[in-house]
């Protein structure tokens, strides 16, 4: 019952900065929690950061210090700003929309590919 559209995905040189972004539609009243996971080349997908609709931020400890989350709750958008990006870095992101209530999986964008190489 949410669609989400992610945008911001592309080639960037190691120390460089990104932004992806990502737009949530339909049934979205609920408390919530926007995020990103990303699956690197012959790796599982992995929790990158979330945001609660009160703000509260996690993240993992791979992007402590160099990736910031934030969202906007009147356009039902969520940011995640990348600096001093790594070749590891280098994945398919997601975008994730999953309620507080209901908990679960939650939704799923299709992903946007972040390469991270000279």
């Amino acid at each position: 019952q949410v669609q989400l559209v992610e945008s911001g995905g592309g080639l960037m040189q190691p120390g460089g900065s990104l932004r992806l972004s990502c737009v949530a539609s339909g049934s979205i009243f609920d408390r919530n929690f926007m995020g990103w996971y990303r699956r690197a080349p012959g790796k599982e997908r992995e929790f990158v950061a979330h945001i609660r609709t009160d703000g509260i931020t996690t993240y993992a400890d791979s992007v402590k210090g160099r990736f910031t989350i934030s969202r906007d709750n009147a356009k039902n958008t969520v940011d995640l700003q990348m600096n001093s990006l790594k070749p590891e870095d280098t994945a398919v992101y997601y975008c994730n929309w999953r309620s507080v209530v209901v908990g679960g999986e939650g939704y799923w964008g299709k992903g946007t590919l972040i390469t991270v190489a000279s």
